[in-house]
This record gives structure tokens, sequence and C-alpha cells, in this order.
């Protein structure tokens, strides 16, 4: 693809660890492989991306969907040269990330997943130190300030400090710090987490702005709903591998057919799948063991219409049922029937 802004090859990144000394907390690594405890403090290693193709058009709005630990972070952290791959390439507009680290910094802007401003200087003064990292005079990193201050609505906020600002206000300075020296591709790391809906909104459509304005952006995310209303494409992650890449309309037609009606159970549902797949309407059934809690999994097209048949059988099993979850065909069914497990 010539258009390419992002191209990754293989990229495979392991994390090693030694085993804690005692009396000493362990090493701190990078969170995506935060899901394997047990083989860090048996210093194993951990495979946090296994050989991850991606092309991202220049002018697009991409996006990696996957729960914690699937190796988005890691993702961004190559590409954002913060962290080192161990094999395969990265090349971010034209610059590869082991060989032109800094040309990349150049030509990238990221907002972190969680803001980190500094503190002891106030709103404008975060946005004149960080633009003079990139050689930008004082006058100028003074006049795009305040340009992106206004533009970002918190203009009257400027020389407040960053502790006197909402959450949703901190990640608006975060994303004014990404574009103060006019990047051509954006990255965004799980940017709405802990955003009320209002702010998390508002910053949809600050997003949707920046991308109407031709940039590139990359947005890590496990909200399903955040990836669809604002992706031109998504790829779907876990476990450090590439599952799905298309639009959010094709992936959501590969969804499996029909209702998904999850019954969360008080024991192990082995022994109803069979019953449960020959109930009219149901097109498939399985049962799960997942985050301590048995369920089975049940796909229909006939939707809640089965609940009740469902039920009768988990009843004559001596099963309880603690709670019923419906979901219509979407990402969260495709993503459940590529994993087999849950987004979160």
């Amino acid at each position: 693809m010539t258009d390419a802004a992002i191209r990754t090859e293989k990229l495979r990144k392991v994390y090693t660890t030694a085993p804690p000394k005692a009396g000493r907390g362990a090493p701190g690594i990078a969170p995506d492989a935060s899901r394997a405890a047990a083989e860090r403090r048996a210093g194993s290693e951990v495979i946090a991306l296994e050989s991850l193709d991606l092309e991202i058009r220049s002018g697009e709005f991409f996006g990696l969907l996957g729960p914690n630990g699937a190796g988005k972070t890691t993702t961004i952290g190559i590409c954002t040269t913060r962290v080192l791959p161990t094999s395969g390439t990265a090349i971010i507009e034209g610059a590869d990330v082991r060989i032109q680290p800094t040309l990349v910094r150049q030509r990238i802007g990221v907002v972190p997943q969680r803001p980190n401003p500094d503190s002891s200087l106030n709103v404008r003064e975060n946005l004149v130190f960080h633009a003079a990292y990139f050689g930008i005079s004082r006058s100028v990193a003074n006049a795009r300030a305040k340009a992106l201050l206004e533009k970002l609505g918190i203009a009257e906020r400027a020389e407040a400090k960053v502790m006197q600002l909402s959450g949703g206000q901190q990640q608006r300075l975060m994303i004014a710090r990404a574009l103060i020296h006019e990047p051509r591709v954006i990255f965004l790391d799980e940017p709405t987490v802990g955003l009320d809906p209002q702010a998390r909104l508002d910053l949809w459509t600050i997003l949707r702005e920046l991308h109407s304005q031709g940039r590139t952006i990359v947005m890590t995310t496990h909200y399903m709903e955040e990836a669809d209303r604002l992706c031109d494409r998504l790829a779907i992650v876990d476990q450090g591998r590439l599952l799905a890449i298309d639009t959010p309309e094709a992936l959501k037609a590969r969804a499996p057919g029909g209702t998904m009606i999850e019954l969360v159970l008080d024991g192990s549902g082995d022994g109803l799948v069979t019953e449960m797949r020959g109930v009219p309407g149901v097109s498939s059934a399985e049962a799960k063991f997942e985050h301590g809690s048995n369920s089975v999994r049940v796909y229909s097209d006939r939707g809640g219409e089965v609940i009740a048949a469902l039920v009768t059988i988990a009843t004559v099993h001596a099963r309880s049922i603690r709670d019923i979850h419906l979901a219509p065909p979407s990402l969260e069914t495709l993503f459940i029937s590529l994993t087999g497990r849950q987004l979160t």
C-alpha cells in the first residue's frame, strides 16, 4: 500500500523479567504483560506481540480493539519509540522506529492512557515547554498554545495549574500537547478511560474534528461503541495476535448470526450444552469458565424466545441461574466468537 502512514511487519515483543528478590517487589514492565503474573514471578518470557502485520492509510482513523493485556499498549509503545521491538519492523511516515526514532517522534503526537502533565507548570506553560523539545520558539509556541486551547475549549484555563483541571480538561490538555508541534500522526492510548459519559462524548467530538483535518489517528480502546462510532477501520487483537481487520460494518457482518444469550450458572454448564443445542432456534451453545464464573453461551435466531427452554434445561440439571445477558450481533459478539472471552 503506497499511501500507508504506518506499517508493521512481523512485529514481535517478548518481555523477559528476572525473579524478584526476597523482600522486594517485582520489577515493573509494560501493562500488556500484566496478565502473566505467574510467569513474571518465575522469570519467564511473556509474549506481548506475536508477528503483528498492520497497514494504516494516511488520513485514516484506525482503532486497535481488544481487552486489557491484548497487546494494544505495546503496539502503541513500539510505534511511538517508547518500546523496542524484539523483532520485526515498524515504519511511521517513512521512518523506521529502530533506526530513526528522533525522526519518528517529530512526526507523531502521543496522547497517553492517563494524563501526565507537569504539575509544577500551568496549562500554557506545559504546552510551551513541550514545544521546546521540537525546537519551536517561545513566541510561536505561545501563539500555537493559545489557538489550540481555544479550539479545545479550555482557553480560560490557560494560566491555571493542571491540578485544578477536571479529568476531561486534563485530557484536552494532553491532546493540545500532542498537537503543539503539528504532527502528521496522532496516537491515543485508551484516551477516554476514566472519563464521565459527557466528557467522553465531548472528546469524541474533538477527535472527529482532528480526523476531518486529514490527520492520521490511531486509537486503542476496549470500548466497543467508541470503536464503532469513531473508526474507519478496526483491528481486533488478543494475546498479541491480530484476529480480524476491516471496517466496523464489515466486522459486524462477520458476527455469529442471531442473539447471543449468556446464562451465568452456579456450576459447570458442560452437561447442559448438548440439550441446549437441540432447542429449536438455537444455532450453537458452549460452556465457559471465565473470571471465576461458569456460564453457557447460546446463539439463537429467535432472540429471547428460547430463554424459557434454556432455563428449564438448567433447572433439570440442578443448576441455578445467577444472571442472564443478551447481545445482538455486534463487534462484541464477534470478539467473543473469535476469542471465547469477553472484551473487558
